[in-house]
């Protein structure tokens, strides 16, 4: 274990006017900062009722199946010679992470006394979690999707309309998560009076950084418990996450940011806004960015759908230049290999997503950068099989 200090206060609320530091803010059009104001009123008076909480927590048990396991990974463990543990996220509802955000901004929407979701989606898991909230709570749900997305991720989209949800193809740009994204904030801006714009990420204007991460909050401190328990140490050598903008690794670092564990955050190397982004304004926020010369987005590129973003939440880029987390690429063909090796190591097909965080542990335990019998904690965001025509058309 590293016998390091973290920084004070890291991982709690944003500083004034939302900012992590030098990053996060509300960028955004006149009408949509109060609405903005409005959801951060509403989150923290949600945020500070027992009710509230507790209504959340029965919903996150009773109908997401939380707590999530903490697997260890044996064959794989003794393969690497590290001894490497699952944040199971792929076991709830829905089958990723994103279920934990997206019933908390349900229940915050109902009790605001809006009727309908937004939402954007990459790789459909928040779409599908976004449609599956409306329908569990009366809600209609509109969710906006790339055009390049829609066709690989053709299972999502059946299941969203399914559920009852809304889906819009985004034709613009890349055609995938940055335009969707960029198409529900236009979107919103007509319907504040009667919607909530369900963000799925830690992006976006404040409070929404701060809320989506306080919401997947849950996952770190779970893992954190269930670590305590399982490890003599307490806790994990290493916490490690894929990170697209960065939802599942903000909630997974929250619960271990105060400790000496070691946090990685894996990004897809054609869409490394923390490794590789510069200072920059993108959907409402300062943060990261993949820019050209100019100073225009860079389209980026990933075989997961969820990491194809060209930038990364504003606390992931705080906690960078904190020095506190440590963000590192991995290759599409590296993703894929460590699907096939989980799969065939341990039983379990993950998402390409976390497919990247697996790739990044294999290739840093092979170089020694993860000592031979370190403890390694990973989360496993969501389940492979929205992936499975990707990997069928690459194997």
């Amino acid at each position: 274990m590293r016998d390091v200090s973290p920084p004070a206060g890291t991982m709690g609320e944003p500083g004034a006017w939302g900012r992590f530091g030098r990053y996060g803010g509300r960028y955004a059009p006149e009408s949509l900062v109060e609405a903005c104001r409005e959801v951060e009123q509403a989150f923290r008076e949600a945020w500070a009722d027992p009710g509230f909480r507790g209504a959340l927590a029965r919903l996150l048990a009773v109908h997401a199946g939380r707590p999530t396991p903490l697997t260890p990974a044996h064959r794989l463990s003794e393969e690497l010679g590290v001894r490497l543990y699952l944040k199971r996220e792929d076991l709830t509802h829905t089958g990723s992470h994103k279920i934990n955000n997206v019933l908390g901004q349900a229940l915050l929407a109902t009790r605001m006394g809006r009727r309908r979701l937004i939402a954007e989606t990459g790789a459909g898991q928040h779409g599908v979690a976004a449609a599956t909230a409306a329908a569990l709570l009366g809600l209609e749900a509109t969710v906006f999707m790339g055009e390049r997305d829609i066709e690989r991720q053709a299972l999502n989209v059946f299941r969203m309309r399914m559920l009852g949800a809304e889906v819009v193809p985004v034709t613009t740009g890349s055609r995938t998560l940055k335009d969707a994204t960029s198409e529900a904030m236009r979107h919103w801006v007509g319907t504040t009076g009667d919607s909530h714009y369900c963000v799925g990420s830690v992006i976006g204007p404040d409070p929404y950084p701060w809320m989506v991460r306080e919401l997947q909050r849950v996952i770190g401190d779970e893992a954190r418990a269930q670590c305590a328990a399982e490890l003599r140490t307490g806790v994990p050598d290493h916490v490690v996450a894929c990170v697209g903008g960065g939802s599942n690794a903000a909630g997974t670092f929250a619960g271990f940011a105060d400790t000496p564990a070691s946090l990685v955050g894996v990004e897809a190397e054609g869409g490394a806004g923390a490794a590789r982004g510069r200072l920059g304004v993108l959907h409402g926020c300062r943060s990261l960015f993949l820019q050209d010369g100019d100073g225009q987005i860079e389209q980026a590129h990933s075989v997961a759908a969820g990491l194809d973003y060209p930038g990364v939440g504003p606390e992931h880029a705080h906690l960078r230049d904190l020095g506190r987390a440590r963000y590192v690429t991995v290759s599409d063909d590296e993703a894929v290999a460590a699907a096939v090796r989980l799969a065939r190591a341990e039983g379990i097909v993950p998402a390409l997503e976390s497919a990247h965080a697996l790739a990044w542990i294999v290739r840093a335990a092979g170089r020694g950068e993860l000592p031979a019998g370190s403890t390694v904690l990973m989360t496993l965001s969501g389940r492979g099989d929205k992936d499975v025509s990707t990997l069928k058309e690459l194997l």
